[in-house]
């Protein structure tokens, strides 16, 4: 809609209302602090004006963000806790896992007790070295002011498997190899079970 003028007689109207109103409150007295003295920077600000701020435009990139870092870098950095020859032959893929769980589509509420049962039942009947599938993740078309993690079970699993009572059954996890799923899934050796012996 277009805005009209106003006519003569109704900017003397206005002019009357203004001349009459009186503020509610009086205006607080604010000190301004001093000019600082020009400098280059300031005095090219002047000349320049003020910086014209672009709107928010989502990414373009599939960039994630991750708060809490590389889940395969915090795996990297745990000290090695099993033979080194056969941490060795597991980062290379030469070991075969005895058995496997598969968490693709699980949310993480049905995950993690179906994760618990497995390591406790590789750990009571024997087995030393097991695959679990996480996925890598469905990239996801959310640019909202909040990131979002990607892949949540993938980085979810190495904390369950750091924390009771998976903890005690558990020696050592490593990304898997290549042919065993890479970066969507983990092998977890598994420590002897003390009670067997």
């Amino acid at each position: 809609m277009k805005r009209r003028k106003l006519k003569q007689d109704e900017l003397a109207l206005w002019r009357k209302v203004t001349d009459q109103a009186k503020p509610l409150h009086s205006p607080a007295k604010t000190e301004t602090p001093p000019l600082e003295p020009p400098t280059a920077d300031n005095k090219r600000s002047e000349r320049l004006g003020p910086v014209p701020l672009k709107p928010f435009s989502p990414s373009k990139s599939k960039k994630t963000h991750d708060l809490a870092g590389p889940v395969e870098k915090a795996i990297a950095d745990t000290p090695v806790r099993m033979d080194k020859k056969a941490f060795k032959d597991l980062k290379r893929g030469k070991l075969t896992p005895e058995a496997r769980l598969d968490l693709h589509g699980m949310t993480l509420d049905r995950a993690h007790p179906a994760l618990i049962r497995f390591i406790l039942d590789a750990q009571a009947r024997g087995l030393r070295l097991v695959l679990v599938i996480t996925g890598k993740g469905k990239n996801r078309d959310d640019h909202g002011p909040i990131p979002v993690r990607h892949g949540v079970l993938r980085h979810q699993v190495p904390q369950w498997l750091g924390m009771p009572p998976l903890s005690q059954a558990v020696l050592q996890i490593s990304q898997a190899h290549q042919k065993h799923g890479g970066g969507g899934a983990y092998y977890v050796y598994i420590r002897r079970d003390r009670a067997r012996r």
